[in-house]
């Protein structure tokens, strides 16, 4: 996912609950939905931040040099300014770009 291009909200904001719930037609199933969406957003974001910092990893660094690294410290500037993972989720949910599917009551039967 292409984290740099969501337009999420940065902050909170108030939200139509109607609007979530028409979705799935239930408010707890929408936001399970929107969770389990938000969860594997961070595991990428998380994997993604990971893997730009390990560049970065010496083994060898002493204290002055880690201090210094300014193009480390930028790359976790911007990934601290990025939309929290719920919300980016939220939006996706809202705009109907998450690919859901409940499981049915007869399925067992």
């Amino acid at each position: 996912m292409n984290f740099k291009n969501t337009n999420a909200a940065q902050s909170t904001i108030t939200r139509n609950m109607d609007e979530i719930e028409e979705v799935t037609g239930n408010i707890y199933e929408s936001c399970v939905v929107v969770s389990k969406r938000s969860d594997q957003l961070a595991v990428d974001l998380k994997e993604e931040l990971i893997g730009k910092l390990n560049e970065f990893a010496s083994t060898t660094d002493n204290l002055e040099e880690i201090f210094e690294n300014r193009e480390q410290i930028e790359i976790s500037r911007f990934y601290e300014r990025l939309p929290k993972t719920n919300a980016i989720a939220l939006k996706e949910f809202l705009e109907d770009k998450v690919y859901f599917r409940m499981p049915s009551e007869d399925a067992g039967e």
